[in-house]
């Protein structure tokens, strides 16, 4: 198991430092001041330009600039904003948190929700709930994100406004508990319900196809109870998909939920990367890339991890 997890995460430690290296190729490489114009913007002046050239090294070689990269990135050093000349880090760990807590709280919402409507509509095929499952789904599917928040928004504010629900920036919820779930119920269920509408098709399509195999006959006819055969037997051989999609949409979510977070207002990483592509803000963008493929690098080596508990057979692989 010793061996299994180290493999993985030595794996992960060469898929970021493949991805640093494009990043560095992709706006580092070239003569000094083109990259110093790209990083500062078209209208910045010369003065700035030779700042930053100066800053950041850019008339030292290519190797010289790519160690001193890498070297930063170690240390956790992801440059200066230009924009609020702030360290891109602080700007980071001060967007992070809103983000955590929107990923983690849908995340709850949609694994509850699609593992249990997927595992009832397979137990029951063909019958009126898991036909009616099955459209809620290709509706939850077919609805785009911020339609489906701009509608949440207008019946909290028009519609529902005893409710006390309304969208607003992130709250500490070690400052102000209530306040922190009046704004965080309706982004967990926005993105909950988009989310929850895969995993139920994808948990269900898994328990369809393992509770035909010859493992679970063979233990209905020695007489286990169905609730065992079910959720012992089919459920955790079904997982495995189900964990391969939920390492994927965790990785991908905590780089910023964009349209979440813009319909209402949450200020997170998605927020951050917007104002950072309007403004040009280069190193922030970076900062948020490689920020944001460590995340998917993580959640992958934790879906590795998970799979060798549901399944033992992948530690030998």
């Amino acid at each position: 198991m010793t061996r299994f997890i180290i493999r993985r995460v030595l794996f992960g430690v060469i898929v970021l430092w493949l991805v640093a290296t494009t990043v560095f190729l992709l706006f580092f490489a070239g003569p000094a001041d083109n990259v110093a114009r790209r990083l500062a913007g078209p209208r910045a002046p010369m003065e700035v330009i030779e700042q930053i050239k100066d800053t950041l090294g850019l008339n030292r070689s290519m190797w010289e600039q790519y160690a001193s990269f890498l070297g930063n990135l170690l240390h956790g050093d992801l440059g200066i904003s230009f924009i609020s000349q702030t360290p891109v880090t602080t700007l980071i760990m001060q967007s992070l948190p809103g983000t955590l807590w929107l990923v983690a709280g849908a995340a709850v919402l949609w694994m509850a929700a699609g593992i249990t409507g997927g595992v009832i509509s397979a137990v029951r095929p063909r019958s009126v709930l898991d036909r009616t499952t099955t459209v809620l789904v290709l509706a939850g599917i077919s609805l785009p994100t911020f339609v489906l928040g701009m509608l949440m928004v207008y019946l909290a504010l028009s519609v529902f406004p005893w409710t006390g629900l309304q969208p607003g920036p992130y709250i500490s919820p070690l400052l102000d508990l209530k306040g922190f779930l009046q704004v965080m119920i309706m982004p967990w269920v926005c993105l909950a319900v988009v989310q929850a509408a895969v995993y139920v098709r994808l948990t269900r399509g898994s328990m369809l196809d393992t509770l035909g195999e010859d493992y679970i006959r063979t233990a209905r006819a020695k007489g286990a109870p169905e609730r065992r055969v079910t959720y012992r037997h089919g459920l955790r051989a079904a997982l495995t998909p189900v964990v391969t999609q939920f390492g994927v949409d965790i990785g991908t979510l905590l780089g910023g939920v964009v349209v979440t977070e813009s319909v209402f207002g949450l200020q997170g990483l998605g927020q951050l990367m917007i104002r950072s592509v309007r403004y040009g803000d280069l190193p922030v963008i970076i900062g948020a890339a490689i920020l944001a493929s460590a995340f998917i690098v993580v959640a992958n080596i934790v879906v590795d991890v998970a799979y060798s508990f549901l399944d033992p057979r992948v530690r030998l692989a």
